[in-house]
């Protein structure tokens, strides 16, 4: 079987206009919970864990909402001009998509999209923040830039604020990663850990203690820079950055079933 064909949304207006591809597989009955996926950096809505989690949610009835962020997938842009921004407007746009109690789940970036989208809420939207019923965060790469930045080289620092742009090696793409001035400029207007704030609901984290792009302190310190006492962890001693083996998803899954 091909990847099932998305629907688009049109996210911006002007020249920031683009459409965004995403996926909606309803709840088997109204009003029943959902799954916001978001997706990691460079990652798109049909990978290995999203689309075990879309069989593991049509098996049960429940909900299923995904989609490719600007630059990445099916939808429009190019990946050097997105920004943090840009990737949480989109999932604004997404969320209003959705029906129902919602349950987050976002993987590396996509656990600080998901974070950044429950903070809007709060602040601008708070009925609809009410629909989300906790978040699930894979190896959470929260304040994504100021962590993108620390683990920079000089040399790289160098070449992004002198040329504006340094492509970051991956083992997950040959032609690696452009990550740019802008980008990092953007990011730092989401920090998080500066603006500490309550989430109101359950944060539960799973993370691998091998994990070389997300080191586990980094997810271990996100119980000291959100209020309430709301994160909880679970590591995985030989665990890497995918999380996505059979065991890895068993203990996905038995996160989110304690959410529903």
């Amino acid at each position: 079987m091909g990847a099932p064909e998305p629907q688009f949304i049109t996210v911006g207006s002007g020249e920031t206009t683009r459409k965004i591809a995403y996926l909606a597989q309803p709840a088997a009955r109204e009003g029943d919970s959902g799954l916001l996926w978001l997706t990691g950096l460079k990652s798109d809505m049909v990978s290995t864990k999203a689309e075990a989690l879309a069989a593991w949610t049509a098996a049960r009835g429940l909900g299923f909402t995904r989609f490719d962020y600007s630059g990445h997938g099916r939808s429009e842009g190019r990946f050097e001009d997105a920004t943090i921004s840009d990737w949480l407007e989109e999932s604004a746009a997404v969320f209003a998509l959705t029906r129902g109690p919602q349950i987050l789940v976002g993987s590396s970036t996509g656990a600080h999209v998901a974070l950044l989208l429950l903070r809007r809420l709060i602040e601008a939207a708070p009925e609809k923040a009410r629909r989300v019923r906790g978040l699930v965060l894979i190896a959470p790469a929260w304040d994504l830039t100021e962590l993108m930045w620390e683990q920079l080289s000089a040399e790289a620092r160098r070449a992004i604020v002198e040329t504006g742009q340094w492509i970051r090696p991956s083992p997950y793409d040959p032609a690696g990663y452009p990550i740019t001035k802008r980008f990092i400029d953007d990011g730092r207007r989401h920090l998080i850990r500066d603006s500490r704030f309550d989430l109101g609901c359950p944060v539960l984290v799973l993370q691998g203690a091998e994990d070389r792009d997300v080191p586990i302190s980094h997810a271990r310190a996100l119980a000291s820079v959100l209020l309430g006492g709301w994160v909880r962890m679970t590591e995985v001693a030989d665990g890497e950055h995918r999380l996505s083996r059979p065991k890895d998803l068993a203990q996905l899954y038995a996160l989110i079933e304690q959410l529903l």
